[in-house]
């Protein structure tokens, strides 16, 4: 397609897409990794999904005290699956990451979860890594590109909480400091940026133009406007409505909050739908037979599955050279 009579604005988000990969593909991303079968956002876990095959790697960001991006869901050390440098399970609560610089972060073993833990006991299918550690995200970066893996995409959640402001940087040095990652390791154009906090989102929009902003919700976040940046439900027709109106190119919302109508409003207003986690293959069945544009999944592989079986394209596995 020509870009001949399209704005500047407008011609670097068509090139940034196209070169993304095409717009209509179903995106299988492997969540956290893959949490159901790997200690979760670590190397091991990225490593394991890409040898099941999938189009994106989902993880999550943090930053250190001394403005090292990490990769981490919590924004305090979990003691389900974070061991401290004598190797015991932390008692609680963990200090918080952007209180640690990241000499200190390395000092902690999260390469399996504590068995007691409620949390634990979810993925009884997780082997467990020891010696994983928290991974920088260009350490990320740099694996995928080791092993070969040049198609793969990344969905980065910026993990700020505008009802715990203290728990994190605030949102621009945040976004300015994961975008340096993104930028210096060559990545803009394979990463897209999601967030429950959508104030995080318009700064990738204002900072990075070209890049994929995936707005997630779930159950009463786009209620009061406090994590959708202002933006209040009872103000707008539906939340497709309120992404399209913030600028975002893809929703991605809790799976069982999700319809068949919901599906088809969000597409007629060009944006794609990714829910999150899908687990049960006849949840993804479901989903795939209304139409969304991907999933994201603990167990990338069931959803594999239930993809051969409908006819959809399957992204190539990843054979390891050890």
């Amino acid at each position: 397609m020509s870009c001949r009579f399209l704005g500047a604005a407008s011609a670097l988000v068509l090139m940034a897409s196209l070169l993304a990969g095409p717009a209509d593909a179903f995106d299988l991303q492997g969540h956290r990794g893959t949490r159901g079968h790997a200690p979760e956002n670590t190397l091991a876990a990225f490593e394991r999904a890409l040898t099941i095959g999938v189009d994106t790697l989902e993880m999550d960001a943090a930053v250190t005290s001394d403005g090292v991006v990490v990769v981490s869901h919590d924004p305090a050390l979990n003691p389900a699956l974070v061991r401290d440098p004598q190797g015991a399970w932390l008692k609680g609560p963990g200090p918080l990451i952007r209180t640690l610089t990241w000499a200190e972060l390395q000092a902690y073993d999260i390469g399996r979860l504590d068995p007691s833990s409620a949390y634990g006991r979810q993925f009884p299918e997780q082997q467990a890594r020891d010696g994983e550690r928290f991974p920088r995200l260009a350490d990320v970066f740099a694996r995928e590109r080791a092993l070969g893996a040049d198609t793969v995409r990344f969905d980065i959640e910026t993990k700020v909480f505008p009802d715990r402001p203290d728990d994190t940087i605030a949102p621009e040095p945040f976004v300015q400091a994961l975008l340096a990652v993104i930028r210096e390791a060559g990545m803009t154009r394979r990463v897209m940026i999601q967030s429950f906090d959508w104030r995080t989102l318009a700064l990738v929009q204002r900072l990075e133009p070209g890049m994929e902003t995936v707005y997630l919700t779930t159950r009463g976040s786009t209620d009061s406007g406090l994590w959708s940046d202002g933006r209040r439900l009872r103000d707008y027709a539906g939340i497709p409505e309120m992404v399209k109106a913030a600028g975002g190119t893809t929703w991605s919302p809790r799976y069982d909050l999700l319809s068949a109508a919901d599906v088809e409003r969000a597409q007629g207003l060009a944006l794609r739908v990714i829910p999150w986690t899908v687990n049960d293959p006849a949840d993804a069945d479901r989903l795939i037979g209304w139409g969304v544009d991907g999933l994201i999944s603990d167990y990338p592989d069931r959803v594999r599955e239930v993809m051969r079986k409908r006819g959809l394209p399957l992204p190539a596995p990843l054979t390891l050279q050890r």
